[in-house]
């Protein structure tokens, strides 16, 4: 597609003094964009491009045209590109595995999610923090939104707003609170609901639009129950389009079970379900241009 070919826009440094068309700004939350500009943090990161990322970026273009997929090795060295870097590397990374001849989608599956995954193990490890992996996250967002083309739809107020949920009798609440944490840290709009019965998700989806609901279940027992769930959430949702995605222990041997159940797709990470939020909202605006509801700005 011609659209997919045009310039990159530019994706700035996160910093508070970019530029109005900084995509980097528009998936980090106000509180959070300040941060960003630490001197400390600005330092250890321009240590780390020094050592690690600069030597070894014209390697890992070097392998595009041989191995033609991303490898483990990719996904590390994107991980890091995308805390360190200004953007446009880690976009024309990305460019030339899509002008390669690889989809979106494969893109998303075998790039872009294990390289938000790799983020959260590095924050495990200790190697990064918070702010760090906040960054690296928004810039695969924006990343994201620019390879499926919404990024010149507006992407903010209410169309960026996710509910998180747990079905009754479900007590895995940590993962899904690191979940929410990261979304509202990257310029989403959360809603929270614990223990919600289908009737009572009905209610919600029919009088707020969500771009997004994401569901974790932490064993088999609740899979019925989070069927239900789904099926009330398509059947009342306001967004006809709404993406669904679920998470936690139950889904990590069996990923399929995520679809026989009624949902888009499923992830084995916080920073991974906050990319795969991203591709289920592109997927949304993409289907509802004309359906969607006004702004924060506009609405009022």
């Amino acid at each position: 597609m011609d659209s997919q070919r045009r310039p990159l826009p530019s994706f700035g440094s996160g910093s508070t003094s970019g530029s109005s068309n900084d995509l980097t700004l528009r998936f980090t939350a106000p509180e959070y964009r300040g941060l960003l500009d630490d001197a400390d943090r600005r330092q250890r990161i321009a240590r780390l491009v020094a050592s690690e990322i600069a030597p070894r970026l014209e390697a890992l273009h070097a392998v595009i045209p041989l191995l033609g997929h991303p490898t483990a090795n990719d996904v590390s060295e994107l991980a890091r590109l995308v805390i360190a870097s200004d953007g446009p590397q880690a976009a024309d990374y990305v460019a030339s595995l899509r002008d390669g001849g690889l989809s979106v989608d494969t893109l998303f599956a075998e790039l872009l999610e294990p390289a938000a995954q790799r983020l959260g193990e590095l924050w495990e490890a200790d190697e990064v923090d918070f702010i760090d992996v906040t960054l690296g996250v928004a810039r695969l967002q924006a990343l994201l939104s620019v390879f499926n083309c919404t990024h010149e739809i507006a992407a903010s107020g209410i169309e960026r707003s996710v509910l998180m949920m747990t079905v009754p009798g479900e007590q895995h609440s940590f993962g899904i609170a690191m979940v929410e944490r990261l979304l509202t840290a990257g310029g989403w709009l959360v809603s929270s609901e614990r223990e919600a019965t289908p009737e009572r998700l009905a209610r919600i989806v029919g009088q707020q639009w969500f771009g997004v609901v994401g569901l974790t279940l932490s064993n088999r027992f609740n899979l019925e129950a989070a069927a239900r769930s789904i099926d009330a959430i398509r059947r009342y949702s306001r967004n006809r389009a709404i993406g669904i995605m679920v998470g936690g222990p139950v889904f990590s041997t069996n990923r399929h079970l995520a679809t026989e159940i009624g949902a888009d797709g499923t992830a084995s990470s916080a920073s991974g379900a906050v990319v795969l939020a991203q591709k289920l909202l592109d997927h949304a605006l993409a289907a509802s241009v004309s359906e969607r509801p006004p702004s924060r700005q506009s609405a009022g």
